[in-house]
């Protein structure tokens, strides 16, 4: 399940996000990263933040906690700057947070200890072999999206996955598509084990459990498109051959 909190004070932005995320208090005493309904690609980024985070969850990664952000828009009148005004009425309603880690350092490439801080080979291939899977363009050298707390990895910013979704022409059939970015992707050269994440995860990914997560998504964000269709595309991406797993492959042996 996930938790439902109240947004009661905006902090500050994060001006770094394209869709200007911000540091939030909740009700419940806690601080959290909120990411607003009306920025950027709305409710959909929302989802594919979701659908995304709790599959990581799912298999064993480690994500902050996602949890439902309701904002009541009269929090826009204590607000000075009219973007942030306009941002905060047109995200009146449900959003979705993630808890803040305070401390945390954003993920360095050039520093390869961190990698080792990780987790070794293993993590890095599990994290490129999601991140191909969920069609995830945004956890390069330039935007890692990977964040070191307590000598973990964690992973965030899950709002560019899920491609498929922003067009639902034909989506069975590019479903089975690879995924040419993942030669991007800025643990590619660590991930020398993605054959073997290949076989230890995509077991774990049943239609059941693939349901399960689907299932989070409110009903109120969601438009046109069933439910079910998230899962019958990420079920048929998970199908046997992989393209996209091979095309992770040769990008790593390529970069080598």
């Amino acid at each position: 399940m996930i938790r439902t909190i109240t947004a009661t004070e905006y902090v500050t932005p994060l001006r770094e996000g394209g869709s200007l995320p911000a540091i939030v208090e909740g009700d419940d005493d806690g601080t959290y990263v909120l990411k607003f309904r009306g920025a950027g690609q709305g409710v959909k980024a929302l989802i594919a933040e979701l659908v995304s985070g709790e599959m990581a969850r799912l298999l064993g990664l480690r994500v902050p906690e996602i949890v439902f952000a309701r904002l009541d828009p009269r929090m826009a009148k204590t607000e000075p700057d009219p973007e942030i005004q306009d941002l905060l009425r047109k995200s009146a309603g449900l959003n979705l947070a993630l808890d803040y880690l305070p401390g945390s350092i954003t993920f360095d490439p050039l520093v390869e200890r961190a990698v080792a801080i990780g987790g070794e080979p293993r993590l890095a291939s599990s994290i490129v072999w999601l991140d191909a899977l969920v069609t995830n363009v945004d956890r390069t050298a330039k935007n890692t999206n990977l964040l070191l707390w307590h000598r973990d990895l964690w992973l965030i910013d899950h709002g560019a996955t899920l491609i498929f979704h922003h067009a639902w022409n034909d989506h069975l059939e590019r479903s089975r598509s690879a995924f040419p970015a993942i030669k991007d992707h800025v643990l590619l050269r660590w991930a020398s084990a993605l054959r073997e994440a290949d076989a230890e995860l995509h077991p774990q990914l049943t239609r059941d459990a693939l349901g399960h997560v689907v299932r989070l998504i409110p009903d109120e964000w969601l438009e046109d498109e069933p439910r079910s269709t998230y899962v019958d595309v990420l079920a048929r991406r998970l199908e046997s051959p992989r393209e996209w797993v091979e095309e992770a492959i040769r990008a790593r042996d390529a970069r080598l």
